[in-house]
């Protein structure tokens, strides 16, 4: 079979295959997942039952296939910023305020029935451990860049990220996500010195006395 026409069919395929999953996903989203059947998918497609089964086994492995591709898109998106960004301390930002947008306007599943199943997908934790690595390793450059601060492990301070912005999910609008970014990186550009294990036992212990004494 000539080379164009293999690139023809697998074309047509990724067309139909990009016509189920959208499909799917509006119809869980307008009507929920349990209301969802492959006959209705298949209709609003555009394509008949035998070819909608050729492609997928039930409506939950679409909507799988759906999320894994959501995944995959803000994956690279996020990547593409990085890589096209110059300055470490500017490569965080860009970052952090991509990723807050998709936060935000992934938030109309938040809560949902349709959220409930999709965060059963292992795909789910593995984007999560990816993204946590990209934030890591370039709050470490910033770090030795001068631009983050260097008492708290970069580790720790992409979880603080992370979980700081998926918050952007519950606000009313792109400039809302855009101060959420900016308080986040306030603190990560913040260089007090992180108390060690024993400060916090010495002033538990002067909390119950009222002497108007500063502890030593």
């Amino acid at each position: 079979m000539p080379k164009l026409w293999d690139e023809t069919i697998e074309a047509h395929r990724r067309a139909v295959r990009d016509a189920i999953l959208n499909s799917t996903a509006e119809l869980a989203a307008e009507h929920g997942v349990r209301s969802v059947t492959m006959s209705q998918i298949a209709e609003q497609a555009g394509i008949g039952r035998a070819t909608l089964y050729k492609y997928f086994p039930d409506v939950e492995a679409i909507l799988f296939a759906w999320h894994d591709r959501q995944i995959t898109e803000h994956l690279g998106q996020l990547a593409e910023i990085r890589d096209r960004t110059d300055g470490a301390g500017d490569r965080l930002e860009a970052v952090l305020r991509s990723f807050a947008h998709i936060s935000r306007h992934s938030g109309g599943h938040h809560g949902t029935e349709l959220a409930a199943l999709l965060h059963r997908d292992e795909r789910v934790a593995d984007a999560q451990r990816q993204l946590h690595d990209m934030i890591r390793d370039l709050l470490a450059a910033g770090v030795r860049t001068g631009d983050f601060r260097g008492d708290v492990a970069p580790d720790e301070l992409a979880t603080y990220c992370l979980h700081a912005l998926t918050a952007a999910a519950a606000l009313p609008s792109d400039a809302a996500a855009d101060r959420l970014v900016t308080v986040t990186l306030s603190g990560l550009r913040q260089g007090g010195a992180v108390p060690d294990d024993r400060k916090p036992a010495r002033r538990h212990a002067h909390d119950g006395h009222h002497t108007g004494r500063s502890a030593h």
